[in-house]
């Protein structure tokens, strides 16, 4: 059983910078992509970013420019740097798994970035 674990959210200002890192419990190369969602109170979860096992990556629209997603030299870790945060971007942050036969199957459990204004 494939587990993602998230950590690095907390609570920061408007203006400032987080990393967050998801370490899976196996190789993330054997996954067709890993992403990043978040969901904000009241609202649906939204895809962030994503980064393929080919190391392609892409950015929601809301967020290009400002995070960015890696991979880290270990073979199971993700990360979303996170700068110029705004309070818009609060949510919690899911690390997600897609595979090639079922879409995004494995979540982690989420963390929570607040960002004050």
């Amino acid at each position: 059983q494939v587990q993602l674990v998230e950590s690095g959210g907390g609570l920061v200002q408007a203006g400032g910078s987080l990393r967050l890192s998801c370490e899976a419990s196996g190789s993330i190369f054997s996954f067709k992509a890993m992403g990043w969602y978040r969901q904000a109170p009241g609202k649906q979860r939204e895809l962030v970013a994503t980064i393929s096992s080919g190391g392609g990556t892409d950015h929601a629209d809301s967020v290009n420019g400002r995070f960015t997603i890696s991979r880290g030299n270990a073979k199971n870790t993700v990360y979303l740097q996170m700068t110029g945060l705004k309070p818009e971007d609060t949510a919690v942050y899911y690390c997600a798994a897609e595979t090639y036969r079922s879409g995004w199957r494995y979540w982690g459990r989420g963390t929570q970035v607040t960002v004050s204004s």
